[in-house]
């Protein structure tokens, strides 16, 4: 009978316990929350500039940018806050090409 009382008081926190993991908040005061805004900010800005892109110049795109952003924040390759920055420089680059699209939409092209 002990036994089985030390087996369910062992098993308790798996069972009964479970907690979730807190929502993420942008902007972030953290870095995995920033690191998560940043992320999501870049999915919208590249979801819509596949709207707007062909998927071989959407390549190039990726490609241009991994290239631009690994040049611009390279010292810091080994650091932590790399793949953040990588993130926010991809999607900065994003926006702004998006810019570029916004007088040609006011005029009824693509």
């Amino acid at each position: 009978m002990k036994a089985l009382v030390l087996a369910a008081a062992l098993l308790a926190p798996w069972c009964c316990n479970r907690t979730e993991a807190a929502p993420i908040r942008c902007p972030g005061t953290n870095t995995v929350e920033m690191r998560a805004c940043a992320e999501q900010s870049w999915q919208q800005s590249d979801a819509q500039l596949r709207k707007k892109l062909p998927q071989r110049l959407m390549r190039q795109w990726h490609e241009a940018t991994k290239a631009l952003c690994s040049a611009a924040y390279g010292s810091y390759k080994d650091g932590t806050i790399y793949p953040q920055l990588m993130v926010g420089c991809d999607d900065r680059l994003n926006r702004a090409l998006l810019q570029e699209f916004r007088p040609l939409e006011r005029r009824g092209s693509p």
